[in-house]
């Protein structure tokens, strides 16, 4: 059965259409317990009014999940993947039913103590977050860039579903009591539930596509350990026979991978440097008071959620995929201009062009994919922009704090 699949070509295997909406959902999965945090903010302000919570939490989550992958890049090579995303996914699922035990257990009340018991399960999500989104950035980067693509666009719908899903939540109870308790408890039970969906879709769906078969048989053939558990999920076994000596005597290192692509780990960098440094945090604390009035953070975030939905799918289409590393390098330097663009905004104008700097913001958040190593080197070099990517955002978040500098109250 595996030679059969190594003597294939990806064009020859069907499935690519269901295996792009298959690495949607655990997209989707590895971001939306997360955003519902982010998005039912408005009742954490409610609740622990002095602490900060959009920023406190993100400050608590990412510093975990940056630990976390350097410790998981540095021995991606001996992790089975399969293992690592699923305790990741059922990681996930606890922790967000976790959150509802605690609210129906404090009754939605605050407090400092209860607001630790939050801190903790949201560094959960952290470890969970950087377990996932390592192992399956490393595992497609085995494959098509189309499964890739379409798992980082996951992570733009994630934002965009459960920002839709806060609108309406917010519309359906807003005259009714504890309004906001009400949406948060479903946002946190829709999350559960795809959570537990995404461990059901890459434990038993996901190996047994055929294309994804093929990329798993050509990587073992390679010299990879970390796809054995998936290859033998889906039915092949003795991998031993498929590695190739000579391409583990040609395998570069991560030094030299890294070296070779330290303009993508950059540029990855300094774009969630800047995005963290404004989103969350700024639209829910420094944007000012509107005709909108409560509505107004949350339609911000919405509109950075689709935004960058729409970003994550631009590489996609070939005509508007931009390829050029000066040209890329440009873009996300000149995106820096953003900073004094959002304070004079937040200081002097109104909400229609704060509306359009935010889904420019959304836009411009990117991804790259580097492309012609062999599989041991690309799940290595997966895991290491990931580091990049959580380097930044763990700077950006901190960088965030510095509009508060001259609010009045501001801690």
């Amino acid at each position: 059965m595996a030679d059969a699949y190594k003597n294939q070509t990806p064009e020859r295997l069907q499935g690519k259409y269901k295996a792009m909406v298959v690495c949607c959902i655990p997209g989707v999965g590895s971001l939306v317990s997360w955003n519902s945090m982010l998005t039912i903010a408005d009742y954490y302000y409610q609740i622990f009014p002095d602490y900060h919570p959009s920023r406190v939490l993100t400050l608590v989550y990412q510093p975990i999940a940056l630990g976390t992958v350097m410790i998981f890049a540095y021995h991606e090579s001996k992790i089975s993947t399969r293992k690592r995303v699923l305790t990741g996914y059922i990681l996930f699922t606890i922790s967000t039913f976790l959150l509802i035990v605690l609210d129906l257990a404090t009754k939605g009340h605050g407090g400092i103590g209860n607001y630790i018991v939050l801190c903790t399960i949201v560094a959960s999500f952290g470890l969970a977050d950087t377990t996932v989104k390592g192992g399956l950035i490393g595992d497609l980067s085995l494959m098509s860039p189309e499964l890739i693509q379409s798992y980082m666009a996951g992570l733009g719908m994630a934002g965009v579903l459960t920002s839709v899903l806060r609108l309406i939540t917010k519309a359906a109870f807003e005259k009714s009591n504890n309004h906001l308790r009400k949406g948060a408890m479903i946002f946190l039970a829709i999350s559960t539930f795809i959570e537990f969906l995404c461990v059901m879709l890459y434990a038993y769906v996901f190996p047994k596509l055929p294309i994804v078969k093929y990329y798993r048989t050509k990587a073992a053939s390679e010299g990879s350990k970390t796809v054995a558990a998936d290859l033998a999920a889906a039915g092949i076994q003795n991998q031993s026979d498929l590695s190739d000596d000579d391409s583990k005597n040609q395998r570069l290192s991560k030094k030299e991978l890294l070296l070779q692509n330290i303009g993508y780990a950059v540029s990855l960098f300094l774009i969630y440097v800047l995005t963290l440094s404004i989103f969350p945090g700024f639209l829910y604390e420094n944007t000012g008071q509107h005709g909108l009035g409560v509505w107004y953070a949350l339609i911000l975030v919405a509109m950075y959620n689709f935004w960058d939905l729409v970003g994550r799918y631009v590489p996609l289409v070939n005509s508007l995929k931009v390829e050029n590393r000066k040209a890329l390098t440009i873009a996300v330097l000149s995106r820096y201009f953003l900073v004094p663009a959002f304070y004079f905004t937040a200081k002097y104008g109104d909400k229609g062009w704060m509306m359009m700097l935010v889904s420019v913001l959304g836009l411009t958040t990117g991804h790259l994919t580097p492309k012609g190593y062999k599989g041991p080197e690309k799940n290595a070099l997966g895991n290491l922009l990931v580091v990049f990517i959580l380097g930044g955002a763990v700077v950006g978040i901190s960088l965030g704090w510095l509009w508060l500098i001259g609010k009045r109250n501001a801690f």
